[in-house]
């Protein structure tokens, strides 16, 4: 970054002197009392001079109230892949992995104010009796969109694939223990890196989950990878073996 100082004695030097028989130039400014110069011109100067223009953070990942989205979920250990749809309708939202014919069926639920999953198949996991739809607790779109809005910016990427898409890649966490490093014990308890649109934050195309929450993945981290994403309402609906919201 060039100082006010050298860019104003810069600004006055780019300024033509008048002719010889026309107004005397200006006295110099002493230096460090330059005026500030004119905006255009310093930017020109520092286009000339190769420093880059200031960057802007784009917008943190948003989950919207209404949309639709299919692709697949990705288990790499255990050599998963699977359909997946994401679907969200006036704020609540529902994920489906996989279904009775696949390895893994599953579904993340919010459903007014209230977080739920079920688990119907997972490898090693008996499937009777039938799971309990486990009631997590509080939890909603405002409380996840507040959460992302604590995500570090990693980066512009391109996800390949049939459409190559543009993307933000964005990583946020949330960390049990101490909030003071080296002082006491801290622990992850979620991470996710998040790939949304550059041009709509609401739009995503890719989600990495790594954490506790992936309880019966060896590794702990599952992929979801969406193929379409649209802003219209989708279906969202409550299991019937899960109980009411809180």
């Amino acid at each position: 970054m060039i100082s006010t100082s050298v860019t104003g004695a810069l600004a006055l030097a780019l300024i033509a002197p008048g002719p010889v028989d026309g107004p005397p130039p200006p006295k110099p400014t002493p230096a460090g009392n330059a005026a500030p110069a004119d905006e255009t011109t310093v930017a020109g100067l520092g286009q000339a001079a190769g420093v880059p223009p200031v960057f802007e953070e784009p917008r943190p990942p948003l989950l919207p109230a209404d949309f639709r989205g299919e692709g697949r979920y990705v288990v790499r250990d255990l050599g998963i892949d699977v359909p997946f749809t994401w679907q969200g309708r006036g704020g609540d939202s529902q994920m489906i992995a996989g279904g009775p014919e696949h390895p893994i069926w599953f579904t993340n639920i919010i459903y007014r104010n209230t977080l739920y999953t079920l688990t119907y198949k997972w490898p090693g996991i008996p499937a009777t009796p039938p799971r309990q739809c486990d009631r997590v607790g509080f939890f909603n779109r405002q409380i996840l969109n507040d959460l992302l809005k604590t995500a570090r910016y990693v980066g512009p990427e391109i996800l390949q694939g049939k459409k190559d898409r543009r993307v933000d890649h964005w990583r946020v966490g949330v960390v049990g223990g101490s909030t003071q490093p080296g002082e006491n014990p801290r622990f992850p308890i979620a991470l996710g890196d998040v790939y949304v649109d550059q041009r709509n934050p609401g739009q995503w195309w890719q989600v990495l989950q790594f954490g506790f929450q992936n309880l019966f993945d060896p590794a702990l981290d599952e992929w979801f990878t969406l193929t379409t994403f649209s802003h219209q309402p989708g279906t969202v609906t409550l299991p019937d073996r899960c109980p009411p919201p809180l």
